[in-house]
């Protein structure tokens, strides 16, 4: 059975990894592929150390974006409502309906931050009220605000 090499990839390299990841492969497949295209580098003390530390500073990078959705989902609590102005006919049906891009903006206009609308999930809103609406902060926070859906 052939013997393992240890190598760091410098870019994604399909289903094997993606840039700075620590992968194993076959002898060959890093001397005649990886090293000379440049998509890896042997593992070395040196190689390990600065992988160690861009893991590090990644894990910093994504602790800060967690603690601005955390900040964000706690200023959208602190809101408590946002409304949205649709017209209506009778019964207080809407034509139409609410989008997320309508809560985006809604959002928006309230709070001075851009929240993407792919990020929000609406429920089916045909009628005036208020609904429950779910905007995904981060992919660890998740706030929950309050939609008043009013006739105009």
């Amino acid at each position: 059975m052939a013997k393992r090499v240890q190598v760091v990839l410098s870019e994604d390299v399909l289903s094997l990894g993606k840039d700075g990841d620590l992968v194993e492969v076959a002898p060959g497949y890093a001397r005649n592929f990886l090293l000379p295209t440049g998509k890896a580098v042997p593992l070395t003390p040196a190689v390990l150390r600065q992988v160690e530390a861009r893991r590090a500073k990644e894990a910093e990078r994504q602790a800060a974006l967690r603690a601005e959705a955390e900040a964000l989902r706690t200023a959208l609590a602190t809101i408590g409502r946002f409304t949205v102005k649709k017209q209506t006919g009778g019964d207080d049906v809407l034509f139409g309906t609410v989008t997320n891009g309508d809560v985006a903006e809604a959002i928006e206009a309230a709070t001075k931050k851009d929240v993407d609308r792919r990020d929000i999930t609406v429920p089916e809103i045909h009628r005036t009220g208020t609904y429950k609406v779910q905007v995904k902060l981060h992919p660890e926070v998740v706030a929950e605000i309050n939609l008043e859906v009013v006739s105009h």
